[in-house]
């Protein structure tokens, strides 16, 4: 397996690249130009991708992604999450959305996607497109063995 990640040498996520790299993994960071003047930039990936807008980082790292998994994070791990999570909702991907629930991290937002199913707010296909594991042997087996739902009736095929 390969890590594609926003490309920081900072945090959590430059924790896991580093462990990645030690494990022998391709590691690709896409990284926008005011961060990486920041010296936030990961000198040693195995690819390092400068982008000029945050949009365009989420685009290319889309692009080079087969699954996407949220680690405890905050405000921009969520937005990352969601868009990719409603990108499937509509089409637009068909790869696995997870998160890895560490230490009971993100039972709160869990309860709030149930909630919002009980509520008709959230349809019950829609809540199964992101799984939830606490394990991550177990959540990269589930990543693995994932088969995408069938386009959802209401959308039309070339709306994607």
């Amino acid at each position: 397996m390969s890590l594609v990640y926003g490309g920081g040498n900072v945090g959590l996520m430059g924790t896991v690249a580093d462990a990645a790299l030690e494990k022998g993994a391709k590691v690709i960071g896409v990284i926008p130009h005011s961060l990486e003047r920041k010296e936030v930039a990961h000198r040693g990936l195995s690819e390092l991708h400068i982008c000029r807008t945050m949009h365009d980082r989420k685009r290319m790292m889309a692009e080079r992604s087969d699954a996407f998994i949220a680690l405890p994070g905050g405000y921009g791990t969520l937005e990352e999450i969601f868009e990719v999570i409603t990108w499937a909702q509509l089409g637009i991907h068909h790869n696995p959305c997870a998160l890895l629930n560490v230490d009971g991290f993100f039972d709160g937002l869990v309860q709030y996607l149930d909630h919002a199913v009980e509520m008709e707010l959230l349809k019950p296909e829609f809540r199964n497109l992101l799984m939830v594991e606490t394990d991550i042997d177990r959540l990269l087996d589930a990543v693995q063995a994932y088969k995408a739902p069938p386009v959802m009736q209401w959308i039309e095929p070339d709306e994607t």
